[in-house]
Order: C-alpha cells, then sequence, then structure tokens
C-alpha cells in the first residue's frame, strides 16, 4: 500500500511532462541570431602602381596601367582606348621591363593621329621611352638608343622635356676628354618625328 501513493505521484509528474511539451510545441521556434561573423579583408597594395588618363579631346581617353607582383621592374602594362562619341573601346597589352615613371601625349609629326609615350626607369638611373601612334590601332614608333658618342659620356640621371610640342632629353655630362664638354654640365637633344621615324639632334650650348 505503501507504493501506491509513489506510483500516483510519478504518474502526475509525467502527465505534467507531456503537458508542458504539447503546449511548447504549438509555440514558434525563437531562433537567436547568429553572431556576427563579419569576414575581415586583408588589405594588399594596389595591383596598377601606375594609372594614368591622358585625354585627347572630350570623349576620347588613353589610360595607361601598369601591373605586376615581385620585382617591380618586371610585368606589364595596358594602354586602354574610351572613345564614347563613337562607341569605340580598344586595348593593347605590352610587357615591359622598367618602372613606368611618367606617360603623356603629342602629335610631334602633326598628322592628326595621338602618340602615346610611355617613360619606363630601366635602371636605376637610366630611362627610356615606348612609344605607339594611334590610328585605329597601336602601331609601336622604335625611339632611338644613344649613339656611341652619347654613350661615352653618358651615365643616367638623364630627364626627358616636353617644351612647345617638342621633345627633349637632358643628362650630366660624365667622363669627357673634350675640353669643350665639361663634367657635370648638361647634354641637352633634340628629337623629331617624320614618316614614324625619329631623328635626333645635339643641342649646342650658346656661348
Amino acid at each position: 500500500m505503501k507504493r501506491l501513493p509513489y506510483i500516483l505521484q510519478q504518474s502526475a509528474l509525467c502527465a505534467g511532462l507531456l503537458f508542458v511539451f504539447a503546449c511548447n510545441r504549438n509555440q514558434p521556434v525563437k531562433i537567436s541570431p547568429p553572431e556576427d561573423t563579419t569576414a575581415v579583408v586583408k588589405k594588399t597594395a594596389g595591383a596598377f602602381p601606375f594609372h594614368k588618363d591622358i585625354v585627347i579631346k572630350p570623349g576620347l581617353h588613353f589610360e595607361i596601367l601598369s601591373w605586376g607582383k615581385g620585382v617591380d621592374s618586371l610585368g606589364g602594362y595596358l594602354i586602354l582606348m574610351s572613345d564614347s562619341t563613337k562607341n569605340n573601346y580598344k586595348s593593347f597589352s605590352v610587357e615591359r621591363s622598367g618602372v613606368i615613371t611618367d606617360a603623356w601625349n603629342m602629335d610631334m609629326d602633326n598628322d592628326g593621329n595621338p602618340e602615346l609615350y610611355i617613360e619606363l626607369q630601366s635602371k636605376k638611373n637610366v630611362k627610356d621611352l615606348n612609344v605607339y601612334e594611334y590610328n585605329g590601332s597601336f602601331n609601336k614608333i622604335s625611339f632611338p638608343p644613344l649613339s656611341a658618342k652619347m654613350k661615352k659620356i653618358y651615365d643616367g640621371n638623364d630627364q626627358f622635356i616636353q617644351k612647345n610640342g617638342e621633345l627633349f632629353r637632358t643628362f650630366p655630362i660624365v667622363n669627357s676628354s673634350d675640353s669643350t664638354q665639361k663634367n657635370g654640365a648638361l647634354k641637352t637633344l633634340h628629337y623629331s618625328l617624320r614618316g614614324n621615324s625619329f631623328s635626333v639632334d645635339e643641342v649646342k650650348e650658346q656661348k
């Protein structure tokens, strides 16, 4: 007889649990919002270390973009042409050996076609030019190297200068055995373009 109250107590407890469970099944399940898991974006160096937008006229743009990871002086560059007035868009890809330091537009032969000059620093203090004329497509124009005479007095630190639509190159004279050309003085070269071919003249110092 002592077990009867115990059995009744356990039965009542089970009935209470079933009632609570049945009531909870009709309640919507509450889902707590997840913790903030926003990804942290790792900032990296720009993919294009050089970018310049050259405006020829309203609607006509040439963009120069260099790329390359690892060794700065190795990689490539893009020339992107956008002519929104004619819905014409073209691109040109070039491998490079050197760091692009500047880019500009000229029309030295006065034929109405833009020429793009890309200045590259191939060594620590040595510069060169890549030149392309655009006349519906990109055509490379070979830029002349220094003559044997100029190489004897050249040791870098040169600068390309645009003045009144003309192109000049200056560099300090070194190792000169010519008494008329003092070491440390600047040598100036003048470049002309005719028929997609460059010619170069030495600018004489005025006495």
